[in-house]
This record gives C-alpha cells, structure tokens and sequence, in this order.
C-alpha cells in the first residue's frame, strides 16, 4: 500500500501566506511599538492597564520561559512525523512569534524541522 507524500493545495499556501503576514507583523508591532518603545514601556511600568500593556507583559512572560520556541518544535516534531494543514499552520503561528520575539535557537529548528517535513520521496512514475 502506498501513502501519498504530503503535498500543499494552491489554496493552502495561500492560507498559510495570509496567517504567516498576520502573525509576523503582530509579532513586529508587539516587539517594536509595544515592548521597545520607550514610552508606551515606561507608562506601562507605571500600572496603564491598556491592551497593548496586556499584552506586553503576555508577551514578556511567555519568551522569558522561551515557549514560543518550545511550541513550535513540539508542533514541527509532530508534523514530521504525521504532517496536516493545521499542525503546519499553529506551528507557523509559533515559528514566527519565536523568530520576532527573541526565542530566535529553538524557533530557527522548528522552521528547518517543518521543512525536513516535505522532504518526502517522490512518487514513483509509470
């Protein structure tokens, strides 16, 4: 019995484009306008309980524990081994919060692992 190698449908490409642009520049707008920018991390420090601050201390506390890098290579390890569309769009989500959010060593593995993961054998022509 033969298995069929994992392949992406035009659409879903375009799906993982669209959720890939979204999540790299919320991560962008988070790190820079909201995590290094002197004034809206000074008014926070000083107890503004805005959503831009709660989400800066969401942020601060989950990639001082680097788990933006762990998810995703738990989630590219998974999809090594059994790959989907949706284990390939959470890790993405993961891999590109990781990059942008200072768990740059164990997102960078997770995005080399979900490449290994189309590494598949080609299937054998008549």
């Amino acid at each position: 019995m033969n298995k069929t190698p994992f392949r992406l449908t035009p659409y879903q490409v375009q799906w993982l484009l669209v959720v890939g642009f979204l999540t790299l520049g919320y991560a962008l707008y988070v790190r820079y306008l909201v995590i290094e920018f002197s004034t809206v991390a000074l008014a926070c420090d000083a107890g503004l309980r805005t959503l831009p601050c709660q989400a800066r201390a969401l942020a601060t506390v989950l990639f001082k524990h680097e788990v933006f890098g762990i998810t995703a290579l738990v989630i590219a390890g998974l999809n090594f081994i059994r790959p989907s569309i949706v284990l390939l769009t959470v890790g993405l989500i993961a891999a590109c919060l990781g990059i942008v959010l200072y768990n740059i060593a164990l997102a960078g593995l997770a995005i080399g692992l979900f490449i290994l993961g189309f590494a598949r054998p080609a299937p054998a022509t008549a």
